[in-house]
């Protein structure tokens, strides 16, 4: 059982390094939010099931489970609505990025829709 929950704190670390990582070295906002959503929403499950193996206590279950159910369903809700705030914005793409498949679907907080130059 140490054996299982030293892999799943080990692996959950290293997502989080990943996810770090991938902030620090992705090119534009739109990429480096797609690492801190995926790599830190395993990372914290990866994280709290090593928790549930090593207390065993249902109160430390319940909470666990919830919380993974929690990020699991906001972290892509809340990064998609980012992204789409960036876009609105005009946040520049990444000057290597080949396709734009929001051009002329997201609206400016002015009503004008939002395209960018090819």
């Amino acid at each position: 059982m140490i054996f299982v929950v030293a892999a799943l704190l080990v692996l959950g670390a290293f997502m989080m390094f990943l996810t770090g990582l991938g902030i620090y070295r992705m090119p534009d906002v739109f990429t480096r939010m797609h690492a801190a959503t995926k790599a830190s929403s395993l990372g914290v499950a990866l994280l709290l099931l090593a928790a549930i193996l090593v207390f065993r206590d249902p109160m430390v279950l319940t909470k666990s489970l919830v919380t993974i159910l929690f990020i699991f369903l906001t972290a892509p809700v809340a990064a998609h609505l980012l992204g789409r705030a960036a876009y609105a914005r005009r946040t520049a793409l990444w000057e290597h990025s080949v396709v734009d498949e929001a051009r002329g679907k997201i609206a400016t907080a002015e009503g004008e829709t939002v395209g960018r130059a090819d």
